[in-house]
């Protein structure tokens, strides 16, 4: 395991035991998003299948205690789609006016083969976060301990 903090930016490298392809299966999934995560926030998928491409959006439930509603969904924009190697999304929600707005961060898992397996880097990007977001919400919300978790969870999903 390897870990890495830059200002604003938080990544997490680990080995994992199953072929990039394997991997990336998993990760296009969002079905299996909520046994990943490391913070137990995401729950269901909201829509149905796989992550397919670049600029898909798939939503998500989710569950914060600090969050003014409890539950709450998210709609991601997917940003880079280069199977079986990265995968990165940035998370966003609708807005009164129907349109969906972007936070700013942006979750992101490179893959490289490595020793029979696969090298899985988790990072967590929230620099192009505005002011206005980081006056009501502390970045990063968690520790590197979350993105640890993730990986170790994957692996086990693999």
């Amino acid at each position: 395991m390897s870990t890495g903090t830059a200002t604003e930016v938080m990544s997490v490298a680990r080995h994992v035991d199953a072929s990039p392809e394997a991997v990336f299966r998993v990760l296009a999934d969002p079905g299996r998003h909520a046994a990943i995560d490391g913070t137990g926030w995401v729950r269901e998928p909201l829509d149905d299948g796989a992550i397919s491409g670049a600029g898909q959006v798939f939503g998500v439930g989710m569950f914060h205690s600090n969050h003014p509603d409890g539950d709450y969904r998210m709609h991601n924009r997917v940003e880079v789609f280069d199977p079986p190697r990265a995968l990165a999304w940035q998370p966003g929600q609708y807005g009164p006016d129907g349109e969906i707005g972007y936070g700013g961060w942006i979750w992101r898992y490179d893959l490289e083969p490595a020793g029979g397996g696969t090298r899985v880097t988790l990072t967590y990007d929230w620099s192009a976060v505005p002011a206005f977001l980081r006056e009501h919400i502390s970045f990063p919300p968690f520790g590197e301990e979350h993105l640890t978790r993730s990986l170790d969870n994957l692996a086990a999903l693999v």
